[in-house]
């Protein structure tokens, strides 16, 4: 798929001041942006430092000179850059003037950071009554619980670390923790925050009245683990790391096959018995040491070995062939295999956008939200810093006698070559 070909999302028409950096912040707004709202990215002078970050197509605009590498160009597309100084007078008082027309502002910095700059929620809330704010922080915001890490900066490791997830990813066989690859640790509360954000202007439309939606990147990875919660409530034992299984249900996990592995989960009797119907020893499924899911854990160690013994000796494409469709079964793909499987580009999780300065296109993650009057998806690529200054400072009522003072002044950034 090629951005463009998505038609407008549900957002369309819901205005949103960007003030966000890093990942989890802006894959909140991409989420909302990828569903048509009309996300205005506010920037500092000389752009989100972000952009810097690789891979950089061959040829393509450097970060430098207002272009960015693949980082910036996955979690902000569809969205458009303002260059603002906030530390100077005219940049404060014309982000307020702006603050007038939006629906949202979004926020990740370290707690007390607005408030230092005199654009506090409680401040904004003034300027526009409907106003919804977005905060996205390590530990939360004092509003709604100061937390003795209030102060500690986080990044996606030290929230995996401490909301749980960690604690129970790794080798079982000697017990040490590991990172999951992808930032979970921002993009799950990413996740969280834009359906918070989404459910506040549900609320202030009907209302006339918005709030602070306050999400903690450490509190949205403990939610996204809530089976440790309840199992640790239930028996006062400390879940451990996993290894490749699960701890309530067998087989559940991966499996080696001949060319690499797959990933295989039999959640119920019904399905063991289909598992072993397709392997051909249905007498698997009688024998009292694995008929049931209770007895399939308690003797996991041996039912595994069975199953690898049986599962190495073929293909990750022969073991498809055998369990697709009828069992939940998958082969553990790379990304070399995820370019090459169509499912993924008849999904459109696979959208090529323009990188200024090269005719190559940067290949970049779709939404895997699909809505059949809305679909929403990415429709242009990820702007230049300060691309959109004039346009979006018109569009929100400023005169161009005014943008050309703020220039002169240096409060704002415009591309000359807009």
């Amino acid at each position: 798929m090629t951005a463009g070909s998505a038609r407008r999302g549900a957002l369309d028409g819901l205005i949103v001041l960007d003030l966000t950096a890093m990942l989890a912040g802006p894959y909140c707004t991409m989420m909302l942006a990828d569903q048509g709202a009309r996300v205005i990215k506010i920037e500092p002078p000389g752009g989100d430092k972000t952009r810097r970050n690789g891979p950089h197509l061959v040829g393509a605009i450097r970060p430098e000179d207002g272009g960015f590498g693949g980082y910036f160009g996955s979690t902000n597309r569809n969205k458009e850059s303002l260059v603002i100084d906030l530390k100077k007078p005219e940049g404060h008082a014309l982000f307020l003037r702006l603050v007038k027309r939006a629906d949202v502002v979004i926020e990740n910095y370290r707690s007390g950071v607005m408030e230092r700059l005199s654009l506090s929620y409680e401040r904004l809330r003034e300027v526009n009554p409907r106003l919804v704010y977005g905060a996205l922080r390590g530990f939360g915001d004092r509003r709604s619980g100061a937390s003795k890490y209030l102060e500690w900066p986080a990044y996606d490791p030290v929230s995996q670390a401490m909301g749980g997830i960690m604690g129970i990813t790794g080798q079982t066989r000697n017990g040490a923790p590991t990172k999951i690859g992808p930032g979970i640790g921002d993009i799950g509360p990413a996740m969280f925050l834009a359906f918070g954000i989404a459910s506040a202007c549900w609320r202030a439309q009907r209302t006339g009245s918005g709030q602070f939606v306050d999400v903690a990147m450490t509190d949205s990875v403990l939610a996204i683990c809530e089976r440790i919660v309840f199992q640790y409530g239930a028996t006062r034992k400390s879940p451990g790391p996993e290894g490749n299984g699960h701890p309530l249900l067998c087989p559940f996990g991966l499996f080696q096959a001949k060319d690499g592995f797959i990933s295989l989960g039999v959640p119920n009797d019904h399905f063991w018995a289909l598992t072993v119907e397709r392997m051909g020893s249905p007498e698997w499924a009688c024998q009292d040491r694995f008929a049931t899911n209770d007895s399939r854990v308690a003797n996991s160690d041996e039912l595994e070995a069975h199953l690898t013994a049986w599962t190495i000796k073929r293909t990750k494409r022969e073991l498809s062939e055998i369990f697709g469709g009828h069992i939940p079964l998958g082969p553990v793909f790379d990304a070399a295999d995820i370019f090459e499987d169509e499912h993924f580009r008849i999904r459109n999780m696979l959208v090529e956008t323009e990188q200024p300065g090269t005719t190559e296109k940067l290949t970049i993650a779709g939404t895997p939200i699909h809505m059949s009057d809305t679909p929403g998806g990415v429709r242009k690529r990820a702007p230049l810093v300060g691309e959109h200054t004039t346009s979006v400072l018109i569009d929100l009522g400023l005169t161009e006698q005014e943008i050309s003072a703020l220039r002169e002044h240096r409060v704002v950034q415009q591309r000359t070559t807009d």
